[in-house]
């Protein structure tokens, strides 16, 4: 993979100078977003994936959720169905998207849509009786055709996009400017004894300007792991198999082997469908622990269901107050 990205270096400044030019003809209005009166929270990042959009979006839930009508807008990747699809109990992972339908799965009281065209998505969902108060856009930083009134844009401690570079030889989606449109960077899966110092190198390396806040925030995992009808103390879960399907799979590995560490992994590329051999394979082993995202594409395989468990995660944020002051004072 790193002598692919080195003989495709050529073509990184092409890619470059496209998502340049066309930030550009937003920013200058040559092309055109659409802004709301109502308030749009996105959520996103400038790499590939793996920052940890999900438990943000479902923080942002627990947070908004009590006083407001709330709404997730997701593209739905990799799903079998297309255009808008809002989730009812007529869904699955598969017509809506892996994490589409966990939110579906967790959130009673919120509506949970998917639409790769998220101008018609929003208009879908403000059709709505009860019309949604808030809308949260899940990994929509370069779809600039809907003008969010607030950004929040995700870098993971151990890929900052301060130290990376655009596709194809890096993992940018665009030039690192970006980051300039958001309103709030959050440092994402940083380990929970990063220290003062750290934090403040890391604010020198993003240069924030004066209206962007910066916050660092880890991922606590549940002392409890879940089945279908079942839960279980994490320590008492002995010599089990790890199924992952995510991007980085490495923050939950070391987390299990301080925890339990006779297990073998499983690792399968971010938001894998598992296939038929695939599960034969699982089939042989006599207890799975997965993500939760992984969980909802396992669960309905009826022969794992009573050896397939998974562990919750929870984002834990620094200066919670502020964050959460500064959320709550946009949407009123």
């Amino acid at each position: 993979m790193k002598i692919l990205r080195i003989l495709l270096f050529p073509v990184m400044p092409i890619y470059f100078f496209a998502t340049w030019l066309r930030n550009k003809l937003y920013d200058s209005g040559k092309m055109t977003s659409k802004s709301y009166d109502f308030p749009v929270i996105c959520v996103g990042n400038l790499s590939t994936g793996g920052t940890g959009k999900t438990p943000m979006i479902e923080y942002l839930v627990r947070l908004l959720s009590k006083d407001k009508k709330v709404a997730t807008l997701s593209r739905g990747y990799k799903r079998v169905s297309s255009g808008f699809l809002l989730a009812d109990q007529s869904v699955n992972v598969h017509t809506l998207g892996d994490e589409p339908f966990q939110f579906y799965h967790k959130f009673n009281d919120v509506y949970v849509a998917v639409d790769e065209n998220r101008q018609n998505g929003i208009s879908e969902l403000r059709r709505l009786n009860p019309q949604p108060e808030v809308i949260l856009l899940d990994d929509a930083y370069q779809h600039r055709k809907v003008k969010a009134g607030l950004n929040i844009l995700l870098t993971a401690y151990n890929n900052l996009y301060t130290k990376d570079v655009v596709l194809p030889s890096g993992n940018l989606r665009e030039p690192r400017s970006g980051a300039k449109r958001a309103n709030i960077i959050v440092v994402t899966k940083c380990p929970e004894t990063i220290s003062d110092s750290e934090k403040e190198t890391i604010v020198k390396g993003i240069k924030p300007n004066s209206n962007q806040e910066v916050f660092f925030s880890h991922i606590k995992y549940s002392e409890t792991i879940f089945s279908n009808n079942d839960s279980k103390n994490l320590s008492d879960f002995k010599n089990f198999t790890l199924v992952t399907g995510i991007a980085n799979a490495q923050p939950l590995v070391k987390y299990l082997e301080s925890k339990s560490p006779d297990f073998e992994h499983l690792e399968y590329g971010d938001h894998y469908n598992f296939t038929p051999k695939d599960i034969e394979v699982l089939q042989t082993k006599d207890r799975i622990l997965t993500t939760e995202k992984d969980y909802m594409r396992l669960f309905e395989v009826e022969s794992l269901q009573r050896k397939l468990y998974y562990l919750p995660i929870e984002l834990m944020i620094d200066k919670t107050s502020r964050f959460n002051e500064m959320i709550k004072s946009f949407v009123e």
